[in-house]
């Protein structure tokens, strides 16, 4: 599974101009599955995005978690992530879950992710959707947690 994390001021989705989703200071996910994916990765994925460290801290230095700073998750599917770009000039999808799949790993990297943490939001899976946000740095990675 692959996580693109950005510390944001704020950030928001949006479906058919109505917003679905919307969290301050916090992380905007994109996720997106590959094939082979597994629970075992949704929760590893889940212990990366709350636990990595990309908020400064009183020095700071990136130090601090979002579970330390208590702040927001917004989690938006999105399949574009697993797409295979090494050749050519148009992306392939065959290394991308089934839709099913990536909609039952994404539900359930939500749901863990809700446990563990107080404001999780979250876009719609397979709709049209607009983003939103306001990167904070801007501070943006990729996590990547293969099976």
């Amino acid at each position: 599974m692959i996580a693109l994390i950005q510390r944001v001021a704020e950030a928001r989705v949006a479906v058919d101009g109505n917003v679905i989703g919307e969290i301050g200071r916090g992380i905007l996910a994109l996720i997106g599955v590959e094939r082979g994916d597994a629970e075992a990765q949704a929760e590893r994925l889940v212990e990366r995005v709350l636990g990595y460290r990309i908020f400064p801290d009183e020095a700071g230095k990136m130090n601090l978690s979002l579970l330390d700073i208590k702040g927001e998750l917004l989690a938006v599917p999105q399949f574009t992530l697993a797409a295979d770009t090494n050749s050519g000039t148009r992306a392939g999808f065959s290394t991308a879950a089934s839709p099913d799949e990536a909609r039952r790993l994404f539900e359930r990297f939500v749901l863990l992710s809700s446990q563990k943490h107080l404001h999780v939001r979250t876009g719609s899976f397979g709709a049209d959707m607009r983003v939103s946000l306001v990167n904070d740095g801007p501070v943006t990675f990729w996590l990547r947690v293969s099976p």
